[in-house]
């Protein structure tokens, strides 16, 4: 990605304060789960179950517990979220950009993460199972106790990730690149006789 195409991709996203979810703006609906987060009066979790965020602008943002199943983040900028223990099974993440996220048990089951950038993430004992990765980057990306059983790594970038205590069964690696990657403690699938 140039210059020019990260400069076009910004001005496309969507600002919370323009998008609704049901009856209310994204805006007001994360400013109530930062006050649920808190502890504070007026606060409730986020449900954006369903919702369409696609582009979206959720740079930075506590997201963490949220119920995000079944969402549209296609091309959303996610960038230093926080989105631990947050149920986005399902989700359409095709082409966000989530680097430097914390997906510390995150439910990504069943997602399509194609094409996203998930550099320098952590997912410590996040939840990948059937989750679809093709050509997605996750350089840098730390995978520990993750479950990845079923999930398709196809023509992944995983040069330096880090692969400690995880079950690889049916998980497919196919011109999926590993160079320097970190693979310890690793549950290999029975082998076949």
């Amino acid at each position: 990605m140039g210059l020019l195409d990260f400069l076009t991709d910004t001005k496309r996203l969507r600002k919370p304060k323009s998008i609704r979810h049901g009856e209310k703006l994204l805006s007001d609906i994360l400013e109530a789960h930062e006050k649920f987060h808190l502890g504070k009066p007026g606060g409730a979790r986020a449900d954006l179950s369903g919702a369409d965020l696609s582009h979206a602008d959720l740079r930075g943002r506590d997201l963490t517990g949220a119920s995000m199943a079944r969402c549209n983040l296609g091309g959303a900028d996610l960038r230093g979220a926080k989105l631990g223990s947050a149920d986005m099974s399902e989700s359409d993440l095709r082409k966000a950009d989530l680097r430097s996220c914390d997906l510390t048990e995150t439910r990504l089951e069943g997602a399509n993460l194609s094409e996203a950038d998930l550099s320098g993430t952590e997912l410590f004992r996040g939840d990948l199972r059937s989750a679809i990765l093709h050509r997605t980057i996750l350089r840098g990306t730390v995978l520990r106790q993750a479950n990845l059983r079923g999930a398709d790594f196809s023509d992944a970038d995983l040069t330096l990730a880090s692969f400690r205590e995880i079950d690889l069964t049916d998980v497919k690696l196919d011109g999926a690149k590993l160079e320097d990657a970190v693979i310890r403690d690793v549950q290999r699938p029975p082998a076949k006789s």
